[in-house]
């Protein structure tokens, strides 16, 4: 079970420089600015980088007070990558890719974007390199539950994956619920269309054995196969393993059930902001629909993120539990 600090409680001890990419998301600049408005009177231990055109920032800075203006910092760009960019644009000037040059350089400690997913996912494994063994980095939701919070992934870090990837993302996830979200001996389970062995397509009849041979890291323990009802419920797992495809369109049903039942759940709806596991750095991903909440929502889970140190902290724990070294056959690498 999770043993999280309650909603809406006080920000938690320290220091966290954040860098904002303020051209990133389908309503950017706007919801962006107001987002990270939100987040900084809330947080008073929060920094932001603001990544994005000069008059942009200006807005946001001139709407706080004195006090707050001091811990905001522009770094002006004006080249964004647009949501149907090719994810390579991100290898040219741009928000993004300046957003994860400031982390790089030590300016910053952690990294928001609600632009596209592939170029940041691009930007950040460039930019801040990969962790060893980890060929293909995972987005990472957290979805509320009856039972507790369950994490998903991957939501749309890696479309296509194999089994080998489903291994590995199945050891990262474990990871990060117990470092992140105070998971004790997370359940893990692969999302497939029956509970019984054998059930569900090639490739998850391939990752179910794999899953079950794989030693886990903070006593984790694999269930076997879930279903997305498990997802709703939290009974069965704590960690859901699936690829990108299943797992992003998975995430928005949800997010289009809650708006059909007349809003979420009141401990929360599905997130529309997920880690970026894999690479060097503190990264989150926003949904591109996101609102404002949910930018403020993003800026506060990669602040959290960084002061408890969770990439350091998963990356760490990885390093001790064996990997396959054989990737899976379409395995490519992010090119240069």
């Amino acid at each position: 079970m999770a043993d999280r600090p309650p909603a809406g409680g006080p920000a938690e001890p320290g220091t966290a420089r954040i860098a904002v990419d303020l051209l990133g998301g389908d309503d950017a600049p706007a919801v962006v600015v107001d987002g990270a408005l939100r987040a900084v009177r809330t947080d008073p231990a929060l920094h932001l980088m603001l990544v994005g055109p000069i008059e942009v920032a200006d807005e946001l800075i001139g709407a706080l007070d004195p006090a707050q203006r001091t811990r905001v910092t522009v770094r002006p760009v004006r080249a964004a990558v647009g949501m149907a960019d090719h994810p390579t644009a991100a290898r040219g000037e741009s928000t993004v890719r300046t957003a994860v040059q400031a982390v790089r350089d030590g300016l910053a400690d952690a990294v928001v974007s609600a632009g596209s997913t592939g170029a940041t996912v691009t930007a950040a494994a460039l930019g801040l390199g990969r962790w060893t063994g980890i060929r293909r980095p995972a987005l990472v939701a957290t979805l509320p539950a009856v039972e507790g919070p369950v994490v998903l992934l991957d939501v749309g870090g890696t479309l296509e994956s194999g089994p080998a990837t489903l291994a590995r993302h199945a050891v990262l996830g474990a990871a990060y619920a117990a470092v992140a979200h105070f998971v004790t001996a997370p359940r893990v389970g692969l999302l497939s269309v029956g509970h019984e062995t054998g059930k569900g397509d090639r490739l998850r009849r391939h990752a179910d054995p794999a899953l079950a041979a794989l030693a886990l890291p903070c006593d984790a323990r694999y269930v076997g196969l879930v279903e997305g009802y498990d997802i709703s419920l939290g009974a069965r797992a704590d960690v859901v393993v699936t690829d990108g495809f299943t797992g992003n369109v998975l995430l928005k049903a949800i997010e289009g059930a809650y708006a059909m039942a007349g809003g979420p759940p009141p401990k929360g709806g599905a997130p529309r902001a997920a880690a970026l596991l894999g690479v060097g750095g503190t990264v989150v991903v926003c949904h591109g629909a996101a609102g404002s909440e949910d930018v403020a929502s993003g800026i506060a889970l990669a602040a959290h993120l960084w002061r408890r140190d969770a990439a350091g902290t998963v990356r760490a724990l990885l390093a001790d539990v064996p990997h396959e070294s054989a990737p899976d056959r379409h395995d490519t690498e992010v090119a240069p």
